[in-house]
């Protein structure tokens, strides 16, 4: 049966007020009094029972996917697809990705966002996350009548932020508030449940299934270690559902928390007690005691991040607690689920194949803040591929200049980045850019191959 009053129940009961935090650093998220008994499980399970929740749409499904296609897809990109994924115009020849751009669960949101006003055409409507606020302002960029505009005609509106603290008092009960494909920290979801709104959540299945994973490392009392960044939304949002965790970012970070488990015997990277708190002061939980919390632990992982990474540090950790418990005791050390995102590992092993190809230089379309860009950049910069990640159109020109993001984060400027002459461009982008979004970047790079073209007439 469905519960037409808010979620709380059991969950809520015999709350001890504890402000959720990652250690040394306030999550970025509402501060809302979560005890340690507070159920998020159950709380979410109530939550997904209740009228003022929908995570199927609202039955307008065939009207809003028309009125996508109609602004989101590319009479460039088509004809890529019809031609093997690689074509040429002029002196330039396309080798697109044979996976890439929007994602089954971005497209999945987007298109429930757009149901939502349909289905609440009077109401106020606020995003919770700028995950589609970045596809939206992409669209602006990259076509006119973009998806912004469309939402600020439509009234849609994002929850502001200051301090890096959104400010959900601006949002009222009966107000339709809709949640990100990355997901939202749980206790925002408390914070929207007690103001009694709309809640449309379009979390990706995929996060969901993480959450279930951490969720299982919490009730055997494992620790979970989280393949992410500390500070995205997605793995902040996959913590608020964990026991103890602690956050690693990269395969050396890995190896720094086995070898402080092994006493300085893996690489001797490891040292103190102290100085492993201040190292993940900002990536583990409340209260984090090494000393405790990495005996039993389960690997989960932000699902944009390379899997081949997630791959290697589940199996270096799991090599780590059979040398310190013994091959015979590692199961009650350790525990592995597969959360391996296949979205995301398509679009990465498209662009392993990718730079096997004879290509001069990648074209990577992504926002700035895309985990799945980032994997993708590195896989090119690994094989010492020139690779250029631009969020929009408006990064190329004027002439043959591009503005472009490096890996350690620089936004640099280059000037006579398109060879002249014929070449082939490698062209892939992250989970949130649509065709259109690539088509636009084509254009440019055409525009700069014709002029040069008229210079040598």
């Amino acid at each position: 049966s469905r519960h037409n009053n808010r979620a709380g129940g059991l969950a809520l009961r015999r709350w001890k007020p504890v402000i959720v935090r990652c250690s040394g650093q306030e999550l970025p998220s509402s501060a809302v009094a979560v005890g340690a008994e507070f159920d998020a499980k159950l709380f979410r399970h109530n939550l997904m029972r209740s009228d003022n929740y929908n995570r199927r749409g609202f039955g307008h499904k065939e009207e809003t996917m028309e009125l996508m296609n109609q602004q989101y897809t590319s009479d460039i990109i088509k004809k890529l697809k019809e031609n093997g994924n690689e074509y040429t115009w002029g002196n330039v020849t396309v080798k697109l990705a044979e996976a890439y751009g929007f994602c089954w669960g971005v497209e999945r949101a987007v298109q429930i966002g757009y149901e939502a006003r349909k289905q609440f055409p009077d109401e106020k409507i606020w995003i919770t996350n700028e995950i589609i606020l970045h596809i939206s302002c992409s669209f602006t960029h990259f076509h006119g009548y973009g998806l912004q505009r469309r939402l600020e005609e439509m009234e849609v509106k994002n929850i502001p932020v200051e301090e890096g603290k959104k400010k959900f008092n601006v949002v009222n009960k009966g107000d339709v508030v809709v949640l990100p494909p990355y997901g939202a920290p749980v206790e925002e979801m408390v914070t929207l449940n007690d103001k009694n709104v709309q809640i449309v959540d379009t979390t990706c299945p995929w996060v969901s299934k993480v959450w279930t994973t951490v969720e299982k490392h919490k009730k055997g009392d494992y620790t979970s270690i989280i393949h992410g960044k500390y500070s995205h939304e997605e793995t902040v949002a996959t913590a608020s559902f964990a026991g103890k965790y602690i956050i690693v970012k990269d395969m050396k970070e890995a190896e720094y928390v086995c070898d402080y488990i092994l006493g300085g015997e893996l690489n001797g990277s490891s040292s103190t007690k102290e100085a492993f708190l201040e190292k993940f002061k900002k990536s583990v939980s409340k209260g984090f005691d090494p000393d405790v919390d990495l005996v039993k632990v389960g690997i989960a992982n932000q699902t944009t991040m390379l899997n081949g990474e997630t791959e290697e540090i589940g199996k270096l950790v799991e090599k780590t607690m059979m040398r310190k418990f013994g091959v015979e005791n590692v199961n009650e050390h350790f525990i592995s689920f597969n959360t391996i995102f296949y979205a995301a590992q398509e679009r990465q092993d498209a662009m392993y194949k990718l730079v096997e190809e004879k290509i001069d230089l990648i074209l990577l379309v992504g926002g700035w803040n895309s985990s799945t860009t980032s994997s993708l950049q590195k896989i090119a910069e690994d094989r010492g591929i020139s690779s250029y990640w631009i969020d929009s159109a408006k990064r190329i020109g004027p002439g043959n200049k591009i503005a472009h993001k490096l890996m350690h984060g620089e936004l640099v400027e280059k000037e006579n980045w398109l060879p002249k002459g014929q070449i082939t461009i490698g062209v892939t982008a992250g989970a949130s850019i649509p065709d259109k979004a690539v088509e636009n970047v084509l254009k440019k790079v055409f525009e700069i191959e014709r002029e040069e073209a008229l210079q040598l007439a």
